[in-house]
């Protein structure tokens, strides 16, 4: 059963559907149990940049690790957070 819903006005300026929505609910707008889901199997999932402050032993056995495995340091350490993760 769909829900009757309010046509979308047009905007001159993307300001102006900026302001548009931080006001209404995109819901009264469209049916959502309509709604598909998409993939999109081109997208990379993004990365953030961060700092992290380790003891100089713990590092250097982290490299040795990794090269051991002939793997960068930094993917060792993301599989390895990963795995502790998923573990709990």
């Amino acid at each position: 059963m769909s829900k009757q819903t309010k046509t979308v006005p047009n905007f001159a300026t993307e300001a102006q559907e900026r302001a548009f929505w931080e006001k209404n609910n995109s819901a009264d707008y469209q049916d959502w149990s309509k709604a598909r889901r998409v993939v999109l199997p081109s997208w990379k999932p993004t990365s953030k940049t961060i700092s992290l402050r380790l003891p100089q032993h713990l590092l250097d056995s982290i490299k040795a690790a990794a090269n051991a495995r002939d793997v960068p340091y930094q993917s060792l350490i993301k599989v390895c957070l990963q795995e502790k993760l998923q573990s709990h």
